[in-house]
């Protein structure tokens, strides 16, 4: 629980640099977050993605807001989640190419809520694998992803 504590941490205090990166896909949808979390989820599910861990970083965070003080959600967040996910298919094909991409697996998606909107990001594994002989399988599956999150957006 403290390993998922501080990686949410770490996430929110890096996560103004990294809006707009070519390394992170973002998409932001009007409307509440829980909508749009179980319409990605559905969608990743039926395109062969099984969600295996549903942090909700928003809860844990809310429970240490005395302790971090004036430091607290400084960008007023009002929700955030992740999903952590994975293809078995993927994940064989790229064990098969490059067991170092092997990092990709699980894949994660963020979901950040504010002002009524949903922001989803998302590394994209292309950049990750650039060089390996598996960057043809991640940017494979980056489409899939990609293609769950927009179809979730409609």
């Amino acid at each position: 629980m403290k390993k998922i504590i501080l990686a949410a941490a770490m996430l929110l205090t890096t996560l103004p640099g990294w809006a707009g990166s070519p390394g992170i896909y973002e998409k932001t949808i009007p409307g509440e977050l829980e909508t749009t979390y179980n319409s990605i989820h559905n969608n990743l599910e039926n395109n062969g993605f099984y969600v295996i861990f549903e942090p909700n970083i928003g809860k844990n965070l809310d429970g240490m807001a005395t302790r971090f003080g004036k430091d607290y959600n400084l960008n007023k967040l009002e929700d955030i989640r992740s999903m952590v996910f994975c293809n078995a298919a993927f994940a064989n094909r790229l064990s098969n190419l490059d067991p170092a991409a092997l990092a990709l697996c699980p894949l994660h998606i963020t979901l950040i809520q504010k002002a009524g909107q949903t922001t989803v990001l998302f590394v994209k594994p292309s950049m990750v694998a650039q060089g390996s002989p598996a960057q043809a399988v991640a940017r494979e599956i980056e489409t899939e992803v990609v293609k769950s999150i927009e179809a979730a957006s409609k």
